[in-house]
């Protein structure tokens, strides 16, 4: 696994992708109803609510498609089939175990508190339970991630662009990030909703076209199995590529997390990433929480994450499958599997990230290439969206508001918000030079969900359901956390690129498993001593935000009990869990 911090190329280059006016046009034609919809969005942004929660006026079916359509950007597509490329199959796990199970637990537990508070963003949910110490260590940390993520964002969107037009890499940046910036600004977040609902299916249309003709060349699941088992067989010992049986089997997934024991991959897969990362992040990331908290009402605010399930569980079909092809297809893949350094990918050198991209270009013909890069476009202006959308709102409300220019004018807060909203992407131009260098972006975006989102989904749930738990041990534990994941991180082999260290003997994404679970366990220690010699807050100030001091008629709609089944949140839930579970099994 490469993730050393290579020069990202700069230069025009000739296009990777044939592309023809038929194409080109179906590009424009996606790109005139993005920015149509921001403009549509605009004539409803008349506050600051309406601009950063779009005025608590969603219904649930739009807010459930936008929760999982903003996720579903460079995690999703190029991360996603990079893990496929790279380890195969138990990359289902990112899916089966590190989503579903906590977007239900976000739905039925935690979004009656967010959302029955009416707090505006999940930092402000830490200062009311916390006060000024938590709150600002979580802003700022939340703040830097999501300029961070932008980048990776933005720079595969820039390389879309330039792989399409042979543009220098800093032109494609620049000009997918002011059509993201367009219609942020213009709309807020009703624009950045309405477009990942369009971008859901037109992502959806796009990659499963290229799914299922790339397994028809490889001759189906059984030719696919064959040629992983030949191409495993082949690769020399220096290539480090996993076997066959173990890009083909799912469970212990050795080749995912790169431990030697399936006793200890298991469990760094349920614990590490399974409990850890996939709650840190589905719970307490402010870019997920935000969709469901424009829902209009407490019911939709719980089914939100909960109807974004359905979809989010078939979504490995098309994205991981392509990236399984792709190992086996593209000649370019097949050389750099086997322990070669090809040339001609997005940047100059071959990547995995990669993989979507070379099987777009040897197996779709004109016109379904068109649609496949505006599903492309679609899931990285998603994702970019997201980030940009989410670190806005908590600029202006959480670091401007509170602690720089307190008590202005709505209209100034909104200027706030827009100009944020401008630096951001500008921002985000320079981040997405750290994304460049990565061969596999999970890599980079694990390792900060590790140190961001482990910390705090640490201090949320012992501070949610402890009601010990003081102020000063919100801020003490957050800061433990974090010092500790990175410390794992650096000292890991190869696990944060040429400042690592190496001297922990850990590899591929099962470094950033363990990183996440020491900062898990080490906020909780730290939380608890801290409690234990400082004085917790009244009881009475924690109604809404601790589970005991909360009624429980406050944490669910009284009109929901009398709707059908289908539009309740418990049995949806129950329904989605049971069809995981077949998954899980079946696979």
């Amino acid at each position: 696994m490469s993730s050393t911090f290579a020069p990202v190329a700069l230069a025009a280059a000739e296009p990777l992708i044939d592309a023809n006016a038929v194409d080109y046009l179906i590009v424009g034609l996606y790109f005139v109803f993005v920015m149509g919809i921001g403009l549509a969005a605009r004539r409803a942004v008349s506050d600051s609510i309406d601009f950063f929660l779009s005025g608590r006026s969603l219904p649930a079916w739009v807010t459930g498609l936008a929760f999982i359509s903003a996720n579903l950007g460079a995690v999703e597509i190029m991360g996603m089939s990079a893990n496929g490329a790279q380890y195969g199959l138990p990359t289902v796990h990112y899916f089966w175990v590190g989503a579903i199970p906590a977007m239900l637990f976000l739905g039925i537990v935690m979004m009656p508190f967010y959302y029955g508070s009416k707090v505006r963003s999940v930092p402000e949910f830490m200062f009311r339970r916390f006060g000024t110490g938590a709150h600002l260590v979580n802003a700022i940390s939340f703040a830097v991630a999501q300029l961070l993520i932008a980048g990776v964002n933005l720079f595969l969107l820039g390389s879309i662009v330039q792989a399409l037009l042979g543009w220098p890499l800093w032109v494609a940046l620049v000009v997918a990030a002011v059509i993201v910036l367009s219609y942020i600004t213009l709309g807020g977040l009703s624009a950045a909703i309405y477009n990942e609902v369009l971008q859901f299916f037109v992502i959806v249309a796009s990659l499963l076209p290229l799914t299922l003709i790339g397994l028809n060349r490889v001759g189906g699941w059984s030719g696919l199995q064959e040629k992983l088992t030949a191409a495993a067989e082949r690769a020399p010992a220096e290539a480090e590529v996993a076997s066959a049986e173990q890009q083909l089997n799912a469970w212990p997934g050795q080749a995912l997390t790169g431990f030697d024991s399936g006793i200890l991959s298991v469990i760094g897969i349920v614990f590490g990433l399974g409990f850890v990362l996939s709650f840190g992040y589905w719970t307490t990331n402010f870019v997920e929480v935000q969709r469901a908290m424009a829902s209009n009402s407490i019911s939709s605010a719980r089914k939100t994450p909960i109807i974004g399930a359905f979809p989010k569980m078939f979504v490995p079909f098309i994205v991981i499958l392509p990236g399984m092809v792709a190992a086996v297809l593209v000649t370019e893949m097949i050389d750099l599997k086997g322990g070669g350094t090809p040339t001609g990918g997005a940047s100059g050198e071959v990547k995995y990230n990669d993989a979507l991209l070379l099987l777009m270009r040897d197996v779709l013909p004109n016109g379904l290439l068109g649609l496949a890069i505006s599903g492309l476009l679609a899931a990285f202006m998603a994702g970019m969206a997201a980030n940009i959308s989410a670190f806005n709102t908590v600029f202006s409300y959480d670091l401007w508001e509170r602690y720089i220019r307190k008590d202005r004018s709505d209209d100034y807060y909104l200027r706030i918000g827009r100009l944020a909203t401008v630096a951001a992407t500008v921002i985000a131009i320079f981040t997405a030079s750290i994304a460049g260098g990565f061969s596999n972006i999970m890599d980079y975006l694990q390792t900060l969900f590790g140190f961001f989102n482990a910390p705090l989904f640490a201090t949320f749930i012992l501070g949610m359901f402890w009601k010990r738990m003081t102020p000063t041990a919100g801020w003490a534990g957050l800061v433990a956390g974090t010092l500790s994941a990175v410390t794992v991180a650096f000292l890991s082999e190869d696990a944060f690129g040429t400042a690592s260290l190496g001297v922990i003997p850990l590899a591929g994404q099962g470094a950033s498993f363990v990183a996440a679970s020491t900062a898990f366990v080490v906020d909780i220690i730290v939380s608890v001593a801290v409690s234990l010699v400082t004085t917790p807050k009244p009881a009475s100030e924690l109604k809404g935000l601790v589970y005991s001091e909360t009624p429980k008629e406050d944490l669910v709609d009284p009109d929901e009990a009398a709707r059908p089944w289908y539009q309740r949140t418990i049995p949806l839930a129950i329904v989605a869990g049971v069809m995981v579970l077949i998954l899980n099994f079946a696979f």
